[in-house]
């Protein structure tokens, strides 16, 4: 179902890429923005993670990390039932995390410096499984393939906007129109499905995790850390907002049709009726140590928790 839907959501790019064609060039126009497309659809199936990830300059964490990340990652993949992702860092202040890649097999989690310096171990464990939940509902492809998209739609709309379509096929108002139409319709597509896909991974994550109330107070100090700090990467590059665990642009925080993100009140709240429905209070928050600066320490058993 998964790739059925990315497929549905290729096709409705291609289909605004190749008007945008037809308003430039014509017949001719739509022929070449279709083969355009036909390549971008197979060049982001295969490559839209690397360019994301190096788009915000994400390290791979290797075989010598010490963090006990990676540890935690492996033992919650293991609770998702898929395989273990890559995981990377971000040098970013700013704390938030995002999952990639065309599906589980190919798979990335990617969390910011930021995140792990400020959540305890299991708030980390609610983020990380939430975006593990993205990975094994096959969220990451649409959600990558979404933001490839939405920014080169805009950009060839800003390009016809500049240089002029066929004014006589559908006049001056015409051509501005579909300008601010085309990269508008693709913005919603990839917000619509952003904000029905995060109460998802939400619900899931809290599965994966063992405990609902560990991701709702992660979601709360992302959100006050994203308030206060910039993230220049993702302003530079704002069509890839959406991919993130929490909006890291500011000054969008409803949840109304133009969010990428649903309101964290409303995904909090909906997070502690399912830990309340279960029965669940909110442990002690982990100590923090020189070993593992966003929680326990790895040797620490007593806060492991169900990911082993």
């Amino acid at each position: 179902m998964g790739y059925f839907k990315t497929a549905l959501l290729m096709a409705a790019m291609t289909a605004l890429f190749m008007g945008l064609g037809y308003l430039l060039g014509g017949s001719g126009g739509m022929l070449i923005a279709l083969i355009f497309a036909g390549g971008m659809n197979v060049f982001t199936w295969w490559n839209s993670d690397r360019m994301v990830l190096r788009m915000y300059n994400a390290r791979l964490v290797g075989s010598a990390d010490r963090s006990g990340l990676a540890q935690l990652v492996a033992g919650l993949a293991r609770n998702a039932g898929i395989p273990m992702p890559a995981v990377y860092i971000i040098e970013q202040p700013q704390p938030n995390a995002f999952a990639t890649g065309r599906n589980p097999q190919n798979a990335a989690v990617a969390v910011t410096t930021g995140l792990m310096q400020s959540l305890s171990r299991e708030e980390l464990a609610g983020v990380i499984a939430h975006e593990l939940a993205h990975i094994r509902n096959h969220d990451t492809a649409i959600m990558t393939v979404t933001a490839t998209f939405a920014g080169a739609i805009s950009m060839l709309a800003n390009f016809a906007l500049f240089f002029g379509g066929s004014r006589e096929r559908m006049g001056i108002l015409g051509t501005l129109a579909m300008m601010i139409l085309a990269p508008l319709a693709a913005g919603l597509v990839q917000m619509a499905i952003s904000r029905t896909r995060e109460y998802a991974a939400d619900r899931a994550g809290a599965q994966i995790c063992g405990n609902p109330l560990w991701l709702a107070s992660a979601l709360e100090r992302i959100e006050a850390g994203a308030a206060r700090i910039d993230n220049m990467a993702a302003e530079r590059n704002p069509a890839t907002a959406h991919m993130f665990i929490i909006n890291p642009l500011h000054g969008q925080g409803a949840d109304n049709l133009f969010s990428t993100h649903p309101s964290t009140a409303n995904r909090v709240a909906a997070l502690r009726q399912m830990a309340g429905a279960a029965g669940q209070s909110a442990p002690r928050p982990a100590p923090r140590s020189a070993t593992a600066p966003w929680g326990a320490s790895a040797s620490d058993k007593s806060s492991r928790g169900p990911w082993g």
